[in-house]
C-alpha cells in the first residue's frame, strides 16, 4: 500500500483541496505534494492526518493485512 496515494484519493474523494489540507496541516503546498509520493509514514503524522480527513488510514492498512 503506497500511503501517499491513499491520502490523496481521499482528499480526491472528499471533494477537498491541496489549499484546504494544507491549511489544516499547517504546512506549504509543497510538503503537501512530498506528502503523497511517500509509501510510508510514521504513526503520529497518520494519526494526525487521519482525524484531518476524518478517515481511518489504519483500518486500510488492516484490510490489507488480512488479505
Amino acid at each position: 500500500m503506497h500511503i501517499g496515494r491513499l491520502i490523496q484519493n481521499e482528499i480526491k474523494r472528499q471533494e477537498r483541496t491541496v489549499a484546504w489540507f494544507s491549511r489544516k496541516l499547517c504546512c506549504d503546498y509543497s510538503t503537501v505534494y512530498k506528502l503523497f509520493k511517500r509509501d510510508s509514514i510514521n504513526t503520529d503524522e497518520l494519526i494526525r492526518i487521519s482525524k484531518i480527513l476524518n478517515h481511518n488510514f489504519f483500518e486500510d492498512f488492516k484490510k490489507e493485512f488480512e488479505k
